[in-house]
């Protein structure tokens, strides 16, 4: 597969919304390009006695608004062009979802596989020591996440760091998806995918892109298959068989399987537990190439994996209708035109995938205001809702059991909550770029995502007296 560069790729999407916007060249530059780019390498001594040098970045792509915002990944693949794209594509996620962050993406060059965790906590730790000592990392300043190779132990490790140095009331909230027990949120693990559910849900209920697309509105009996299933493939797909739509392909790092008949998501977790592989599954074949599952017949394709997978190379071979891009960057610029000129409706990463910094959001909110959600009002919705109940049973002469009450009086916690709030924030966007879409006449909802946050950053801009 041909090597694309991801920062270039990104900016040629920017570039083809930015002709539609009214600012001047010069802001526009200024958009576009990262802010500050921090390269980092420091030895960490391995559990064998032996000295390796470690190689990572942070990039924080936009200050139009503070603190700027991304996540850190461990991969052997990271690099400059890739920690700068992922920082970008954080700024126009940020701005179309309307979160007020400036886009940062950090990441360290490692196969985390192939470390101890002691290993992989002294990597953390002297990643985050690094981020200290450059003001890289702060409430305010930068709020790293869990990215690809992370997850909420490594932002565990971070968060106690920052603390150990920092003499900050605030501390917690330098980091989000975190450990709930160190600050985090309920709903951060599956919000991406959560997210990528809402998302898919508003595209396959708009009649006319499915009139276009000759299938009916709904998730219910739709096929899909998902490439890779981590979190976000794996709360994507439990969330959209929930809703009745059938899982017919997957692929993952040990090869790709395929059965029309459909799949049942929890068995195949389970049988991949058991045997350490998806292949072999039920009455499933087995594709020669990973990459084979963008070939194969279904209604939704969702890479969930990493950047550059559809490419001018096969995208002509994607028989899906809908491309939901619950990656960063899984289809080229070559590529989406390929599709859109077939008819194919691409839902575009810097929406979709946002689930997860928009939770972030609310966990950083959570952690500066010092309060979780639902502490001081679950209670009175509760009694409220009660009173409610006891009325219309007085009214009606009925009466509810137990558990009619317990449902019907169920005062919204903090999991409640932030569903609601990420859910509510998916509707909204999604609206607004079908609104924007329309608007300028357009053919796909990429270039309609970059035209509103260019539109959100470049007014930002404009009001903070930057240009003369």
């Amino acid at each position: 597969m041909a090597k694309y560069n991801f920062f270039e790729q990104v900016n040629k999407n920017f570039d083809r919304a930015a002709a539609y916007t009214r600012f001047d060249k010069g802001i526009l530059e200024q958009i576009k390009m990262c802010n500050t780019v921090y390269h980092i390498s420091f030895p960490l001594r391995r559990d064998d006695g032996s000295v390796e040098v470690i190689e990572g970045w942070r990039v924080e792509h936009s200050h139009h608004k503070l603190p700027t915002k991304g996540g850190i990944r461990f991969s052997h693949k990271v690099d400059e062009d890739e920690t700068m794209a992922l920082a970008a594509l954080m700024s126009y996620k940020c701005a179309l979802v309307d979160v007020p962050f400036g886009g940062a993406k950090g990441g360290v060059k490692i196969s985390r596989r192939n470390y101890s965790e002691s290993e992989l906590e002294r990597i953390t730790r002297r990643y985050t020591f690094e981020l200290i000592k450059k003001e890289f990392i702060g409430p305010g300043i930068d709020v790293p996440a869990p990215d690809y190779g992370t997850g909420a132990q490594e932002m565990g490790w971070i968060v106690d760091t920052y603390r150990q140095i920092k003499d900050d009331l605030n501390s917690i909230a330098c980091v989000t998806g975190k450990p709930l027990a160190q600050g985090g949120i309920r709903g951060r693990t599956e919000a991406t995918g959560r997210g990528v559910y809402f998302g898919i849900r508003e595209a396959v209920n708009h009649k006319a892109d499915m009139d276009a697309l000759g299938l009916p509105i709904g998730i219910e009996g739709k096929t899909f298959c998902v490439q890779g299933l981590g979190n976000v493939g794996y709360h994507a797909s439990k969330n959209l068989t929930g809703d009745g739509a059938i899982l017919v392909g997957v692929s993952e790092l040990e090869g790709a399987i395929y059965d029309p008949k459909g799949m049942d998501l929890e068995e195949l977790i389970a049988f991949r537990k058991e045997t350490g592989s998806i292949i072999g599954f039920g009455t499933s074949q087995e594709l020669e190439k990973n990459i084979d599952i963008f070939e194969q017949q279904c209604d939704i394709m969702i890479p969930a994996a990493l950047e550059s997978q559809i490419t001018g190379e096969n995208a002509d071979r994607v028989k899906a209708k809908i491309i939901a891009e619950a990656a960063n960057g899984p289809t080229t610029a070559d590529a989406h035109d390929i599709l859109k000129e077939r008819g194919a409706l691409i839902i575009p990463d810097t929406y979709l995938n946002a689930g997860g910094v928009i939770v972030s959001y609310f966990e950083w909110l959570k952690d500066i205001q010092h309060v979780r959600y639902g502490r001081m009002n679950k209670r009175f919705d509760q009694n409220s809702l009660l009173k409610i109940v006891r009325e219309l049973e007085s009214i009606s002469g009925k009466k509810y059991d137990e558990e009619a009450i317990a449902k019907l009086t169920h005062g919204a916690g903090e999991a409640d909550l932030v569903d609601s709030g990420l859910e509510e924030t998916m509707i909204t966007a999604y609206e607004q770029m079908i609104e924007i879409r329309n608007n300028y006449e357009l053919r796909d909802l990429r270039t309609a995502a970059f035209i509103n946050a260019i539109d959100k950053i470049g007014t930002m801009y404009e009001q903070m007296g930057i240009f003369p």
